[in-house]
């Protein structure tokens, strides 16, 4: 069996060049795995397994990447190999690296404006300001920006707020309603979205039928290089082999990732943790 097989599949993969962050949100279950970066060269090592395989690059599973010292470098090594980089962040960190990130060749940017819970509403202000800053200076140089609220019911009223800041920032905006959101205008949208469950050995079985769309076009490798089926797996719980050490091929033609892959092309999850995912609901 070849990787050919696959390749054509996967809309992205995710890269978690760090499992650190430097924020503690409610709605992030954590991970209980040691805290650690990915290294330059780990990165080159991985990037080039994987050039055939995808051509986007998502970089995370757990943790912040901007927190990574060498962030801007990856960017440049994957936008050398031909690979799309999208970053999904927390935009604190956006007032130190906002314009080295936009000088970086980065492709897209989810920026989690829902992370500000927790701040005073003098700092949710300030917070928001820096944000929509940025997410203008970048969607005007190109840079795809989804502004992320993915939230509901879990916000204390602060979603109305943000919501009216935005607006106002951005008045002369489309503002044009899609179905997830709002176009607000060229390279700059707001995606809304229910906060989920991640999956959990602790938790009770979702259901008898389960489908998920892990290895079907994305899977994930973590910090350490191991390889898991999907982008919720924090803990590696589900480890079809490490990229370090073994060629992407053997990993994704594994009969493991066989067995999975199998399972939820019929609606069976064949892992454990897949059974107990409150995010599969989503596909039922």
């Amino acid at each position: 069996m070849t990787l050919k097989k696959y390749s054509d599949n996967y809309s992205r993969v995710y890269v978690e060049v760090t499992n650190a962050c430097n924020k503690s949100c409610s709605f992030c279950p954590k991970h209980e795995r040691e805290l650690r970066m990915m290294t330059v060269d780990e990165f080159d090592l991985v990037t080039s397994k994987l050039i055939g395989v995808t051509e986007y690059l998502y970089y995370h599973v757990m943790g912040e990447p901007l927190t990574h010292p060498h962030i801007t470098e990856l960017i440049k090594i994957a936008s050398d190999k031909g690979f799309k980089s999208v970053i999904t962040t927390n935009g604190s960190l956006l007032d130190i690296l906002g314009d080295k990130l936009i000088a970086s060749g980065v492709y897209k940017i989810n920026l989690s404006i829902h992370s500000f819970e927790g701040n005073s509403l003098e700092e949710h202000k300030k917070y928001m300001d820096t944000c929509f800053d940025f997410a203008d200076k970048a969607s005007r140089e190109g840079i795809l920006i989804i502004l992320r609220l993915w939230n509901s019911g879990h916000d204390n009223g602060l979603n109305d707020q943000t919501l009216e800041i935005l607006r106002e920032r951005f008045a002369d905006g489309e503002w044009k309603t899609v179905a997830n959101g709002a176009r607000i205008r060229h390279k700059l949208h707001l995606e809304y979205g229910e906060r989920f469950s991640w999956p959990d050995m602790a938790s009770e079985e979702v259901d008898d039928s389960v489908f998920c769309y892990g290895l079907n076009d994305h899977f994930s490798v973590l910090c350490d290089g191991t390889v898991v089926p999907c982008c919720l797996d924090r803990n590696g719980d589900i480890s079809l082999g490490n990229i370090y050490e073994q060629d992407i091929c053997e990993i994704l033609c594994s009969p493991l990732a066989e067995q999975i892959r199998n399972g939820f092309a019929e609606h069976v999850a064949t892992q454990e943790l897949c059974r107990r995912c409150g995010y599969a609901k989503r596909f039922k």
